[in-house]
């Protein structure tokens, strides 16, 4: 399916609150390497930016609470996913992975915290 096409579907999809699924695994391998592309491409920017504007650790500490927070909602709401793959007893491996992704969220959030941290304690002590 064209770019374009794809692109005014899922546009009209989204605005109902409607997501496709993919039922071929080349058009799961090609949708990934699109979401890559396209993060990747947003990410070019990100570290000039960054290297302009944390100048102390006090300039970093917004930025990570800001995706904790993000990363924190997305990973309670792959929860529910989990919760409702195990309640209708989908696939074992699904549910493993899904096992998987969100105690790797959690952990995720753990980290970022651990940072967010570790930027109030190098105020307090003026590094």
């Amino acid at each position: 399916m064209p770019l374009t096409r794809h692109t005014l579907m899922e546009a009209a999809a989204a605005r109902f609150g409607w997501r496709r699924a993919y039922g071929d695994t080349s058009e799961v391998d090609h949708l990934l390497a699109e979401q890559a592309e396209t993060a990747y491409r947003q990410a070019d920017d990100h570290a000039a930016l960054a290297t302009a504007k944390n100048t102390n650790a006090l300039t970093v500490q917004p930025c990570v609470l800001d995706v904790r927070g993000r990363v924190l909602a997305d990973v309670l709401y792959l929860e529910g996913v989990l919760a409702g793959a195990r309640n209708r007893d989908l696939a074992p491996k699904l549910i493993e992975h899904l096992e998987d992704a969100v105690a790797h969220g959690h952990e995720l959030t753990v980290l970022l915290a651990d940072t967010v941290r570790t930027t109030a304690a190098h105020a307090s002590s003026g590094n």
